[in-house]
This record gives C-alpha cells, structure tokens and sequence, in this order.
C-alpha cells in the first residue's frame, strides 16, 4: 500500500483531519472517559471523525471500533505514568508493529530543546528509515522542552516552529504540536512543508475551545487531534460534528456551538 493511501485514511479528502487522541493510558493515569468514546468511534465516524490516535492495547483490544476510522499507533511511551510532566519517554513498538495491527501511522513525541532530546531524535530517525520501507505515514509530536508548557519559551510560537520544522527535518510526514492561541501561531504552520495538527490542548469550556478552533485553523492548520475536549465531554458525538464544521467546513466557533447544541448524543 502506498503512503498517500494510507495519509488519505488519516486525513479527509480535503486533506483536513479530526483526529481523536486516545492514547493517554501510554503517558498519563488522567484517562476518564477514553475507554467510553473508543466504543463511540463508528458512531463518531458518522458525525465527522476521520483518524484515532491509539496505543498497542487499544488497537488490538478495540480493534472492531476502530475498522472504519483512519488509525495511527503510538509507538512511544512514558517512563513514568504517575509523573504527569512525562519526564521522558522510551521506544515501545514500531513501524512493523503497526503494520500487524492494520494501523495507517506511527506517532511519537520529540523533545527538541530537553534534556532526552538526543533519544527522541534518534528514535525519529529510526521510525523515518521504516516509514520509507514500509509507506507508513509518521507523525511527529513536536514539543520543544518537554511535555507540559512550563516556561514562556516552551509556548512561544517561534520556538514551536523551530521544533516542528527540526521534526520534519527528522523525516516526520504529519506534525501534531501545540499552539499559543496569539496571530503568531502563523509562523508555525509557515515553517513547515508537512500538513500540522493543532494539539487539542486542556478542557475548557466549549465556546473558548470552539474561538481556539476557529483561530488554529485560520493559522493554517490541517486539523486538530483532541483528547479530554471530546473523551471528557458529556455529548462526544456533539463535539465531534462541531469540530468537523470548524475543520472541513470553516465554520465559525458561533455556527460550531449552534452544532453542539442541536446534537444529542
């Protein structure tokens, strides 16, 4: 199979993407709500959604969920799961794993800027090498300094850009990163030559994320790949037509929250 096949099961033919985040049992123990919208996926996919991200356990275990939805596997994990700062990661799977679960893609976090960047890189160079092998499409969650924003620089969006463009530069097909919510955001998307997804960022409330949305997309960006703003939610299949609006239609964050009020799940 080729990799543009496999790119157009992660992204819509519009080359926009919902991606849904389900992976946080690899890096976190705040996981409520996952294992409810991993059984919510088909329905999901009816509503808008184009791609999941998933561990090894998830893909294997879940697999009937996820038969109709783009899949991309998280072959990374953390080292420490009861530090919610993920101090540092460790190699897990690979790309030949993800080709025995009937994933589309690999996805990683890179640390550009922290103390483990050296691993991470390496461990980018190496998914790289198997992507081209295998035509696996591989996503690279740029992150400088690490994990959590703790510092200004590891918000500002030059900084951002500089570990997104050096994450495309490893080989990355897909970068996921963070955005500051500021008109600088642009210079994210700019740097790069890759399609970039917005990180779905902390719960709020749903007419901030809905204007944060609007504003990444308006950036330049191919999508969103969301996590607690969707699991977390009380009307996940709600959220998800709301953000398709936002992501394949353009839509306003005002049109969005009409869409989330007139779904009941």
């Amino acid at each position: 199979m080729s990799k543009t096949r496999r790119m157009n099961r992660i992204f819509a033919a519009d080359g926009r993407s919902v991606s849904l985040a389900l992976d946080g049992f690899g890096f976190s123990e705040k996981t409520a709500g996952v294992d409810v919208a991993a059984r919510k996926v088909p329905a999901m996919v009816e509503h808008g959604l184009d791609n999941v991200l998933v561990t090894y356990g998830q893909a294997r275990n879940f697999a009937e969920h996820f038969a109709g939805v783009g899949l991309t596997l998280r072959v990374d994990t953390t080292t420490a799961v009861y530090d919610g700062s993920v101090p540092d990661t460790m190699p897990a799977f690979d790309v030949t794993d993800a080709l025995k679960l009937g994933a589309d893609g690999v996805v990683i976090m890179n640390f550009p800027g922290a103390h483990n960047e050296r691993a991470t890189n390496e461990f980018a160079a190496k998914l790289t090498r198997q992507s081209a092998d295998w035509n696996v499409p591989f996503m690279c969650e740029a992150l400088p300094y690490g994990y959590p924003v703790t510092t200004p620089e590891s918000a500002d969006p030059e900084k951002i850009a500089t570990a997104a463009r050096f994450s495309e530069e490893l080989g990355a097909d897909i970068i996921k990163t963070r955005f500051s919510g500021t008109d600088r955001d642009r210079l994210i998307v700019d740097n790069c030559t890759v399609p970039v997804l917005a990180l779905g960022g902390p719960k709020s409330d749903h007419e901030t994320y809905f204007e944060f949305v609007q504003h990444v997309m308006a950036c330049g960006a191919k999508g969103v790949a969301v996590g607690r703003n969707i699991t977390q939610d009380p009307k996940p299949l709600a959220m998800v037509s709301a953000l398709g609006a936002l992501v394949h239609e353009d839509a306003s964050a005002a049109q969005a929250m009409t869409i989330y009020n007139e779904i009941s799940d």
